[in-house]
């Protein structure tokens, strides 16, 4: 009995016993069991960028504090978030799967998955350390570092596309007279080395401007070509001071400078594009050797401007020949595209007159007038009306140009010969707001709010005191206008209706008021009486130029008078004007030298 018990009874004492010995050994043990509780407590302490916590969860402390840290700084990291998936245990190994998403700067977000390396040792799971524990492709002697790819910025180009503003480096060169020790000497040079870039400088010119100026007085904006072409003969130079930043660079100093730095302010804000961003991998020495993660750039989509460089061209030649502030504007009378503001230096120094000059229209406000007379069934163009050599109306005595008179002729013959006599009549025989109306559906006095330029196109007041309303019948009185005024209402009667000025594309041109227009009828009789000025009247000298529209205007100031002419020949219409440029034959003459110089087709 006793030898068949006893092999019964051992392997339950076995079995016992490891059972007894097992029981204390879980209960004796301290922490979560499991590499996935490990794994969280890692990932945790890494977000939280507590690195010492982290690394001491680790089997190489060191190390791993060393990497982590590392990751932070070099990816400028603003937060860490980490989560921890499942796991897969092989023996005393295992894998952790975890998806790690780092906050980087200006709202950049990089998010990516890969898998911690895990190992038990005396019963405890601890992160076995290697570098893919931050970033699955990241080599042992490897670190991260975020890199920006700055955006292209946006460039300016005209109708046709060319490029007129560019992003660039501009040198200002500024000169301190006090500095300076012997200032006129120091002007001498300057202006010897900036001549090439603006002729108008003069040792005198830069000397008296700096001697007047408080402070630093800039001499000259350069791009980065025409600095290095005088960088040499500058720098050392006492009192003068060359500092260089980004700008928008004109790529032709003659082209529009005026109507280019107004632009130039509208825009610059708008040029930078999206930034670009990319996460690489670096070796020991530095070099880059992998992209993580790449975020291209996105450019600011360039600004076209409505403006046609030949047209600009051709007009701003045109006005450069004259010595008196001269300006013209250009409008495509069938989309309101602005196609030229030109100005000479003479109309600079006051600013972007030709769009917000104030100005008497003489003559070139009879057709307004004569809308008018049209529009209230006063008069039209057949009708006889007489054209005396002088004409008084209460206490005003109206006179025709060196008193000429040619009699009872219809109002187109009128307009045709500029009868002072003949519109000042019909003037004070219209009601009180007449002017102001027919001005209004022609284009002039509603307010317009073009992006990229500052405009005024023309103030007629309503009157019922017939004195200013005769006067203000052949532009003289209380009405003023700009070109750009003048050239919508040229645009208006070669369309047919008023078209809304604009100088981007893009960007909505708002209108103070309702724009309305008038009757067809209205709109032929006035186009009938502009082409007999060009074919037989005060415009004879654009006569040549194919089929042209106008009316000639010269309006009395003290001092002298201004030069008007205003038309349009196909779909482009024109003002110019010359202040105190005397005989309207001159502005005909620049315009004619403008419409000359266009290319076939236009």
């Amino acid at each position: 009995m006793s030898t068949s018990t006893t092999p019964l009874r051992t392997p339950l004492l076995i079995t016992l016993t490891v059972a007894l010995l097992a029981v204390p050994a879980a209960g004796c043990a301290r922490g979560p069991q499991g590499p996935v509780p490990a794994a969280d407590d890692f990932a945790a302490a890494f977000a939280e960028r507590d690195l010492t916590a982290a690394a001491q969860l680790t089997n190489q402390p060191e190390k791993a504090g060393a990497a982590m840290g590392s990751a932070w700084d070099h990816l400028q990291a603003e937060r860490l978030t980490a989560r921890i998936g499942s796991s897969r245990v092989t023996g005393d190994t295992a894998t952790v799967d975890y998806t790690y998403e780092w906050r980087l700067p200006k709202d950049r977000t990089w998010r990516y998955s890969g898998q911690l390396q895990m190992g038990r040792s005396g019963g405890r799971w601890k992160v076995r350390w290697t570098s893919s524990n931050i970033h699955p492709k990241l080599g042992d002697t490897q670190t991260m570092s975020l890199r920006s790819t700055p955006a292209p910025r946006a460039r300016v180009n005209e109708q046709a596309g060319s490029d007129v503003l560019v992003p660039g480096k501009v040198s200002r060169v500024a000169f301190t007279a006090a500095n300076a020790g012997d200032p006129g000497a120091v002007a001498t040079v300057l202006a010897g080395a900036l001549r090439r870039f603006d002729p108008q400088l003069t040792p005198e010119s830069i000397r008296d401007a700096a001697t007047a100026t408080s402070g630093a007085y800039t001499v000259a904006l350069l791009s980065e070509h025409e600095f290095d072409q005088v960088s040499t003969d500058l720098i050392g130079l006492p009192g003068v001071v060359i500092s260089t930043q980004w700008d928008l660079v004109p790529t032709d100093r003659a082209f529009a400078p005026d109507l280019l730095a107004q632009i130039r302010k509208t825009v610059i804000a708008e040029v930078d594009g999206k930034a670009g961003w990319s996460v690489v991998t670096m070796n020991a020495n530095g070099a880059d050797t992998d992209v993580l993660t790449e975020v291209p750039s996105q450019p600011a989509p360039s600004f076209s401007l409505s403006v046609d460089r030949n047209v600009q061209n051709a007009a701003q030649r045109a006005v450069d020949l004259r010595e008196e502030q001269t300006m013209m504007v250009a409008l495509r009378p069938s989309t309101g595209a602005i196609l030229a503001i030109a100005q000479n230096k003479a109309a600079d120094r006051d600013g972007p007159v030709a769009t917000i000059g104030q100005y008497p229209p003489g003559s070139v406000f009879k057709t307004v007038t004569a809308a008018a007379a049209m529009s209230t069934g006063l008069a039209t163009p057949d009708t006889v009306l007489p054209c005396p050599s002088r004409i008084t109306i209460g206490e005003r005595m109206i006179p025709n140009y060196n008193l000429f008179t040619v009699g009872d002729v219809p109002m187109i013959t009128a307009y045709e010969r500029s009868c002072n006599t003949t519109f000042a009549n019909v003037a004070s025989r219209l009601p009180g707001d007449a002017l102001h109306a027919a001005a209004a559906k022609l284009g002039v006095g509603p307010g317009y709010t073009v992006a990229g330029l500052p405009t005024f196109s023309g103030s007629v007041p309503p009157s019922d005191e017939l004195i200013q309303r005769t006067e203000d019948g052949i532009g003289q009185g209380k009405v003023v206008v700009s070109p750009l005024g003048m050239a919508l209402m040229a645009a208006t009667i070669a369309h047919g209706s008023v078209p809304v000025p604009y100088l981007i594309a893009g960007r909505t041109t708002t209108v103070d008021g309702e724009l309305t227009t008038f009757s067809p009828q209205v709109i032929t009789g006035l186009r009938a009486m502009m082409r007999r000025v060009v074919t037989g009247g005060t415009a004879e000298r654009i006569a040549d130029q194919g089929e042209v529209y106008g009316k000639t205007g010269e309006a009395e100031v003290d001092g002298g008078s201004h030069s008007w002419f205003v038309g349009y020949r196909g779909d482009i219409a024109f003002a110019t004007l010359l202040v105190k440029g005397g005989s309207s034959d001159n502005a005909v003459a620049v315009t004619r030298d403008m419409v000359a110089a266009l290319p076939p087709g236009y």
